[in-house]
């Protein structure tokens, strides 16, 4: 079976605009995380989506879907996210297997529930590639040059950027194959994850990539908030 997997486990502290985690914040006529999980539902290979917000939101995050999504509450499930987003992830494929069964076939589709513009394309190359490799993630090429710095004040490298790229979500595994790299990591090692791929790089578990666009961007500042407005026809907030 496949799963959607939408990580909204954050409080968004860098949008600093309103009182709340920024996926539930509005975008045009309803809240980002709604158009995140709409897009989803487009998918008819998604046997379900599972959603992981903090606990203090579960709540919430069930009215939204209840107000909103009516027709496919059924298969949306909520569940209390984890101290990280590998962590989110974790108690999601607990909540996947305790109601789906454990099975080397499962598959999970991970999203930031803030990038509100993917694809179709995207979901449904990553669900095949996924099928095939095991683990994949979205990129989109690096535009700019890369400029690596060691102490933030002087250049160290400027790698070749043809080989540089600015990695997205979806991120999608074989279940399995996730929980054994993750329980074969060290607490060290787990402290360096900055994504669910690091799990598989730290391992040297190979990686598919599926290409992105620069338009499946993250909502992550108050600048990307104006923008998304814009991309959706909405009213610019200052």
């Amino acid at each position: 079976m496949i799963f959607g997997a939408i990580l909204a486990g954050g409080i968004g502290s860098r949008m600093r605009i309103v009182d709340m985690p920024k996926q539930f914040m509005p975008l045009g006529d309803k809240p980002i995380i709604m158009h995140t999980l709409e897009k989803f539902l487009t998918c008819n290979q998604l046997d379900a989506t599972f959603v992981g917000v903090h606990p203090d939101w579960v709540g919430y995050m069930n009215d939204l879907v209840a107000k909103h999504l009516p027709h496919a509450k059924d298969n949306i499930f909520v569940v209390a996210g984890g101290n990280d987003r590998n962590g989110t992830i974790m108690n999601i494929i607990a909540a996947i297997e305790e109601k789906y069964g454990e099975n080397d076939e499962h598959i999970i589709v991970t999203h930031d529930s803030v990038r509100p513009f993917v694809s179709l394309r995207m979901i449904e190359e990553n669900i095949a590639a996924a099928k095939e490799y095991g683990a994949v993630d979205t990129v989109s090429p690096a535009i700019d040059t890369i400029v690596v710095s060691e102490n933030g004040e002087f250049i160290t490298d400027i790698p070749e950027r043809t080989k540089m790229y600015q990695g997205q979500t979806p991120q999608s595994f074989k279940i399995t194959l996730l929980k054994e790299l993750y329980a074969s990591l060290s607490e060290d090692e787990k402290k360096i994850l900055t994504d669910a791929c690091k799990i598989c790089a730290v391992r040297n578990h190979p990686v598919f990539l599926v290409n992105g666009s620069v338009t499946n961007m993250k909502i992550t500042t108050p600048g990307d908030y104006k923008i998304a407005e814009a991309m959706v026809g909405g009213n610019l907030i200052d």
